[in-house]
């Protein structure tokens, strides 16, 4: 089951821009480490769950995986073969908007070369460059 939101104040929305980099959630807050974007996205709901998935198989079940990223961005596309005009078209999925910076995984409760194991077979399914980054210590 694809990810999104339960309701929205408006059915459709603009393009948008995307700049500048990832100011929040750009730290590991939940697990020891983590899978971060390196570039601008828009990554699918679908996209994301084949992530999760992936995730928990490679692991074995043996570790907590957490995403960081929710898809707001209701992406809409018209049907092949429509003349121009007649409005915007239907929504055809969700999506996250991803900048470079952003968290889009975490993984606890496995060895660094089991996180790194877990988040490669991850990485083949993501749209964007990756890069796995470890929790700051707090010591």
């Amino acid at each position: 089951m694809s990810l999104m939101p339960k309701r929205t104040k408006f059915r459709k929305v603009h393009r948008g821009r995307m700049k500048g980099e990832a100011t929040r959630g750009n730290r590991v807050a939940f697990g020891d480490f983590g899978l971060q974007s390196m570039d601008y996205a828009w990554l699918p709901a679908k996209t994301l769950e084949a992530g999760r998935v992936a995730a928990s198989r490679a692991s074995g079940g043996a570790a907590r995986v957490w995403i960081r990223v929710f898809p707001h961005k209701p992406v809409t596309a018209k049907p092949a073969e429509v003349r121009m005009g007649s409005g915007k078209g239907e929504v055809e999925f969700w999506a996250c908007e991803l900048k470079p910076g952003t968290v889009i995984y975490e993984i606890g409760g496995v060895t660094e070369d089991k996180a790194r194991q877990v988040f490669k077979r991850v990485a083949h399914k993501m749209p964007v460059k990756v890069k796995l980054i470890r929790r700051l210590s707090t010591t």
